[in-house]
């Protein structure tokens, strides 16, 4: 991750960039991932093409189906969908959500809140790495992402545009 990207901004925020960086690094196989909010938009991503910037919207790249945008928008109607299906079920609050194609693998993870993080991983990537990773990333990061820090990754994505 660059200081440039991080300029700025709180040791939280630091810290959650910190800890998508190392997601990305730890993990073999992966396209994209986001962290998202509860009403959809983009907090923070990585593009692992960069070799793991953490990005806020500066320099994004209008790149392949996944990459960051485009996945923000894909976790949350995922997640919408199998909220709304274990509500009609009973059962209870979402945790996690796969879906698997021919050319890869989207995984949804509830972080806190409503907030989540998306992965797009490729095909032959180890199902239960990526699981295993983001279930580190939402325990370390479940009591990071606040209000006050959501409001400051959206400001930033504002600014950014």
């Amino acid at each position: 991750m660059t200081a440039t990207g991080t300029f700025g901004l709180s040791s939280e925020a630091r810290n959650l960039h910190w800890l998508l960086t190392n997601l990305v690094e730890e993990v073999p196989g992966l396209l994209s991932v986001a962290v998202v909010s509860s009403d959809g938009l983009l907090l923070l991503s990585s593009d692992p093409e960069t070799r793991g910037t953490a990005v806020t919207g500066v320099g994004r790249q209008d790149g392949p189906r996944g990459a960051g945008a485009d996945l923000a928008t894909i976790v949350s109607g995922i997640a919408s969908l199998t909220v709304g299906a274990a509500r009609l079920m009973n059962g209870g609050d979402m945790k996690q959500t796969m879906v698997a194609m021919d050319e890869g693998s989207v995984f949804v993870m509830s972080i806190s809140d409503g907030s989540l993080l998306g992965v797009h991983a490729a095909p032959d990537v180890d199902m239960s790495v990526v699981a295993y990773h983001m279930a580190l990333f939402v325990g370390r990061a479940g009591h990071v992402l606040t209000p006050e820090l959501r409001s400051e990754l959206r400001q930033t994505m504002e600014a950014a545009r």
